[in-house]
This record gives C-alpha cells, structure tokens and sequence, in this order.
C-alpha cells in the first residue's frame, strides 16, 4: 500500500476540492484584488502535489499524469501567445494589449471589468500550476541510477 495513512488520505480527498476552488477563485478575480494567474497556479499545483503525497505517485497519476500535465502547460502557453498575438494583429493597439478593454465598454469594478486580462490570468493559471506539477514530478521522481550508460 502507497501513500500515507487513511486519516491523511481522507482528509486530503476531502480538502481537494477547496484547494482548486480557491486557486481557480484567486486567478479569476486577480485583476480586483490580490492575486492572479502566479498565485492562483501555485495554490493549484500544491493541491496536485498534496494528492501525490498523500496517496503516492501511481494514485496521483491517474488524476493528472506526467503526460497530461505537459499537455495542458504547452495549452497555457499557446493561450498566452494567442492572447498576445491578437493584440499585435488588431489595428492600433501594442503588443500584449488589453485588447477586449479597447472594443468594449465594461462597468469598473466588475467581474467582467478588465477585458483581456482575465482570459491572461487563466492562461498564466494553467502554464503555472502544470508547470510546477512538472518540476515536482521531475525533481521527485528522478533517480540516476536508472540512468543508462552511455
């Protein structure tokens, strides 16, 4: 049996949830408040890892796996670009623009106030939470003495 104990199994299954939810809450609202994509994707990523501590690495990959978690940080990235590159393409604005903020007129203080830039948070959300995963798995799972001679 991997992993840690069943308290520690069950209480990590329970708090989860509210991890994500609380990591998804801080890159959402990031541009009324403190926080944004980094932070956000941190407190989610520790919710990844606090899974693999708990219930071990074969357990934990069954919900996010080495494969999937470079999947979704190449999807972050592209977001980021195409979020960038559809500044640099419309007429008039710089690159890395707000580029919603100058089309439409948004109520200030609102959810839906910053334009572009929750669309960033989320992208950055994702490229940070499935970066770090990564380099947890890697820096975790890496022995040299599997390593073939050369």
């Amino acid at each position: 049996m991997t992993g840690m104990t069943i308290i520690v199994k069950t209480v990590a299954e329970w708090i989860k949830g509210f991890i994500i939810f609380y990591g998804v809450y801080i890159v959402l609202l990031g541009h009324l408040s403190p926080g944004g994509g980094f932070a956000g994707g941190v407190i989610i990523a520790c919710s990844f890892i606090m899974m693999e501590l708990a219930f071990g690495k074969d357990q934990a990959a069954k919900e996010l796996s080495k494969h999937g978690s470079h999947l979704l940080d190449e999807y972050g990235a592209l977001a980021i670009l195409f979020l960038g590159l559809l500044g640099y393409f419309l007429p008039k604005l710089p690159f890395f623009s707000n580029v919603l903020m100058q089309k439409f007129s948004f109520i200030p203080f609102h959810i839906l106030s910053a334009g572009s830039i929750p669309l960033i948070n989320l992208a950055i959300g994702l490229k940070v939470s499935t970066g770090l995963y990564s380099v947890y798995i890697y820096l975790s799972h890496y022995d040299p003495r599997m390593q073939e001679d050369e």
